[in-house]
């Protein structure tokens, strides 16, 4: 996880240097700057102050919206089997699912869109869509295959605390009824439980990659902007984004039962990409225009595919499991409840997406 968020992090870099603007100048594409929009509100010491609010603010409501699941363990109501905690995570599966397809996907037909970008071919064929579906595609292929190669791997060489004898005889057998000699050959209970593992540890790394992109985006245009009057409704905001987005990647890690250091790795990207990002985007205010056909283009396709994965996270990985789940399955009005739950969380993150 470490590593692909450093190469997607280093990638930007090399592409919003400063040779871009100077090629771009070159090649005959039309220019498009940000003063057109600006306004009397550009104002770049007040912004920078505003920027550096926002790190500050940001980081604090992230690490608070992650580590609140983590440490409701200790609370019973909280724990991940009850019924509080399947509300609230229905709320920030709410919360992810309005992300996905109220500002990101957004945001992304704005960018491959823009008039700034050749006719052809970015005008000419639905980049944000096609990215984002073969961005959600991706996703089930690596859910799928990373399951596999788990599988694969358990079976060839058994968990690393057992023994042979022990790696042969890991299904139970179970007697056919009726007297019969043979037996039934099903996997034991403690098989059912590793798979279930295995697979909340994968939804939680995949949703932590979305994420991190998304975030990335996100704080590099909030650091290159100049203008007050955009960054100031955009803390609140982002501070809410993070907030109930880190609880429901907090609810899959809780889920996935990493030991300590694995949760401080998630919590630590999670909450500290959004600020980079910011803290990135001042660093290269004077080269970084949002505008710029590299840009767009760039940030365009990021989106579609932090769009694509993010839905597919949310609707397959977390409201699916769970409303089929035996604990929404068993309980008509615990389903209708969490349904109201996702319903607060997607409302709740449309409505931010005036400012945001």
């Amino acid at each position: 996880m470490a590593s692909s968020t450093s190469h997607a992090l280093l990638l930007l870099l090399l592409l919003f240097a400063s040779p871009v603007a100077a090629n771009e100048e070159n090649s005959g594409v039309k220019q498009c700057g940000p003063a057109s929009h600006s306004g009397t509100c550009e104002n770049k010491p007040e912004a920078t102050r505003l920027k550096l609010i926002a790190i500050a603010s940001i980081l604090v409501t992230s690490l608070i919206g992650v580590c609140l699941p983590l440490v409701s363990r200790s609370v019973s109501v909280f724990r991940p089997d009850s019924s509080p905690f399947v509300l609230v995570k229905a709320f920030a599966s709410g919360v992810i699912l309005a992300t996905g397809y109220m500002h990101v996907l957004p945001d992304s037909f704005d960018d491959l869109s823009s008039h700034c970008l050749p006719d052809r071919p970015w005008h000419k064929f639905s980049f944000t869509t096609f990215v984002a579906m073969l961005s959600a595609l991706f996703t089930l292929s690596v859910d799928s295959l990373a399951m596999s190669f788990r599988g694969m791997r358990k079976a060839c060489c058994g968990p690393p605390e057992l023994g042979d004898q022990e790696k042969e005889t890991s299904t139970a057998v179970v007697p056919v009824a009726h007297g019969h000699g043979n037996g039934a050959v099903v996997p034991s209970e403690k098989d059912g439980v590793d798979s279930v593992l295995q697979r909340n540890r994968v939804i939680a790394q995949v949703l932590e990659f979305g994420i991190v992109v998304h975030s990335v985006v996100i704080g590099l245009s909030m650091g290159a902007s100049e203008n007050p009057c955009t960054i100031r409704p955009l803390v609140a905001a982002l501070c809410f984004h993070q907030m109930f987005e880190g609880m429901g990647l907090g609810g899959c890690i809780l889920q996935a039962e990493y030991k300590l250091k694995m949760k401080a790795i998630l919590v630590f990207f999670f909450a500290t990409t959004t600020p980079f990002g910011i803290a990135l985007g001042i660093a290269l205010t004077n080269v970084y225009r949002e505008n710029s056909p590299t840009a767009l283009i760039v940030v365009g396709l990021l989106n579609a595919c932090s769009a694509g994965l993010l839905n597919y996270m949310a609707l397959v990985d977390l409201l699916s499991v769970d409303f089929m789940g035996p604990k929404l399955q068993s309980s008509v009005k615990l389903q209708m409840c969490a349904y109201a739950a996702v319903l607060l969380g997607a409302g709740g993150m449309s409505v931010m997406a005036i400012w945001a």
